[in-house]
């Protein structure tokens, strides 16, 4: 009978250990990126700071990630962990910046390939199994379901630019893996047929010259908000121009985005060029997520069409921007060389666009840390002088949203908009991988070229 009992026993024990080690085996969640612990207080080296910085916001994207889908949250409130009621909501923009800073930590051994691979394969597998309208994913998905949460009561279906900023971070995954093992390469073809999937020519609403942000199959067109330039939607066109089964002609960039020339600007902000029309923003340029949603592929060194040189235009946006902070005509506590950067984030009054025209006081960290590639000074300043403020505006997953020396406020909140832009930025300035993984696509190419762009890579010859 005790011998029996030990049999049953020894046979138990391994079943369990099976199990686990099953389940160990399948998970994607083993590498934590965020330490419960305290933070550095310093670093030997500016390359192990900007390491430190990488991992732990990209720490939003991995171990902060909606549980079903491996997508981002919309939001992560810290103050209400347990209690927030959108905590399944992932957002579809968000999530691109969050895949491309995915390549970054894999690339950099913050995450092993293979944990990267599982973890991209199961948001791949999501998202085809996901609301798609026309090809487009909606602004706000589901987690747990794959169904649309709708971002406003008519903004229930297809958002073509959210959509755009996902589908630039999968092209950067592709092309890292398309040369790779066998499950590399089914994530790349899985990939490659989601891509093939988006109907560009759709949203021209029957053949228009610009592209529309939203179609609805409940509302139609009544949201009826046509792409023109220049804002965060530059990489709508690009896509649209560039994909291979369901392209716009080169009229609609032309007529419609840059509306047939109209974009271009004589413009001075603090002596710098603005080179387009920054809408409603000409003083100083528009909020600074402009200079880094479309960017995060997208390579703005050496690119330029008739419109304009994109890197000028991003370099004044970004340095004007801390300039406005330095001249600081409102007088507001705290800003200065090493405390700057403007754009949409939280505020004590609730969600604002900031920039020098609404200037409330509030510094959001993404706008200069996501500006490395154009002020790495400036950036490297804010950075030092925002990580000494100490935990008042750090947490769990990095920098707070935002805060405001002249309200003293800030909240343990973040947006993954502002969070998942920094990782990818910062590995922008100091390597160009995403850049280079991103123009490296061959359809890539063959769209800027169609739209009439000319690309002279960083140390390349070839246009």
């Amino acid at each position: 009978m005790l011998r029996s009992i030990k049999n049953i026993i020894t046979v138990f024990a391994v079943t369990l250990i099976a199990l686990l080690c099953s389940c160990v085996s399948r998970s994607d969640h083993l590498t934590v990126l965020v330490s419960d612990g305290p933070r550095p207080e310093s670093f030997n080296n500016d390359d192990e700071f900007l390491d430190y910085i990488q991992k732990v916001h990209l720490g939003y994207m991995w171990d902060g990630a909606e549980s079903n889908s491996g997508l981002a949250p919309e939001r992560i409130h810290l103050d209400e962990i347990g209690t927030q009621s959108d905590s399944s909501i992932v957002t579809t923009g968000g999530s691109g910046f969050g895949i491309a800073g995915l390549i970054v930590g894999i690339d950099r051994g913050f995450i092993s390939r293979e944990e990267g691979v599982r973890r991209l394969a199961r948001i791949v597998d999501f998202l085809g199994k996901a609301d798609r309208y026309h090809g487009v994913w909606s602004h706000w998905i589901d987690g747990k379901t794959g169904k649309t949460k709708p971002f406003g009561k008519k903004d229930n279906g297809g958002d073509i630019v959210e959509s755009s900023f996902l589908m630039s971070g999968l092209l950067i995954v592709r092309e890292y893996f398309k040369d790779g093992n066998e499950a590399e390469k089914a994530l790349a073809a899985d990939i490659d047929s989601l891509w093939r999937d988006m109907d560009f020519q759709w949203y021209t609403k029957g053949g228009e010259d610009v592209i529309y942000w939203h179609w609805s199959p409940d509302y139609g067109w009544e949201m009826n908000f046509p792409l023109e330039g220049y804002n965060e939607c530059m990489i709508t066109y690009i896509l649209a121009a560039s994909s291979p089964t369901h392209p716009v002609s080169s009229e609609v960039y032309h007529k419609g985005w840059a509306r047939s020339g109209d974009i271009i600007s004589a413009d001075k902000a603090y002596g710098l060029p603005m080179v387009l029309r920054h809408n409603g923003a000409e003083v100083a340029g528009g909020p600074l997520f402009w200079a880094h949603y479309s960017w995060i592929g997208l390579d703005p060194r050496g690119l330029k069409d008739k419109y304009g040189d994109y890197w000028v235009l991003n370099r004044s946006h970004a340095l004007a921007n801390y300039r406005y902070c330095q001249d600081n005509p409102k007088g507001y506590k705290g800003y200065g060389p090493s405390c700057w950067g403007l754009t949409a984030s939280y505020s004590p009054s609730g969600y604002s666009a900031h920039f020098p025209q609404n200037d409330l006081g509030v510094i959001t960290p993404t706008a200069a840390l996501s500006s490395f590639p154009y002020t790495p000074e400036e950036s490297m300043a804010a950075l030092k002088g925002f990580y000494e403020k100490g935990d008042w505006i750090w947490g769990k997953y990095g920098f707070y949203d935002a805060f405001s020396e002249p309200a003293d406020w800030t909240m343990p909140r973040y947006l993954a908009i502002d969070q998942l832009t920094i990782t990818p930025m910062i590995e922008n300035y100091r390597t160009g991988l995403l850049w280079s993984l991103f123009m490296g696509a061959p359809e890539i190419r063959e769209g800027i070229r169609k739209l009439g762009f000319t690309y002279l890579p960083v140390g390349s010859n070839a246009s």
